[in-house]
């Protein structure tokens, strides 16, 4: 989830982000090894340096059709420059 919301994240900030923070993420369903896995995600606010990206994760099952979600929880990362220092959303490195 953490690559996933990075993607989204690095995306809407068009530069380097790095994890700082998740809420929390309860398991409604396990995840068997078998089951294809679908994580999807929005960005949910932006802030001067940070994005905080909403993430739901849902599995398919074997044969099955029908999508279970399984987990959810909200990412927040922070802009970086080269040198991994927090910079302004947006501003490059």
């Amino acid at each position: 989830m953490d690559i996933a919301g990075g993607i989204v994240a690095s995306r809407r900030a068009g530069q380097r982000v790095a994890t700082v923070s998740v809420d929390s993420m309860p398991f409604l369903r396990p995840v068997y090894v078998s089951d294809v896995v679908s994580i999807f995600g929005a960005v949910e606010q932006v802030g001067t340096t940070s994005i905080a990206v909403k993430l739901e994760t849902y599995v398919r099952r074997h044969d099955a059709v029908e999508q279970l979600k399984v987990t959810e929880g909200t990412y927040v990362y922070v802009a970086i420059d080269r040198a991994g220092r927090p910079i302004p959303v947006g501003s490059g490195d």
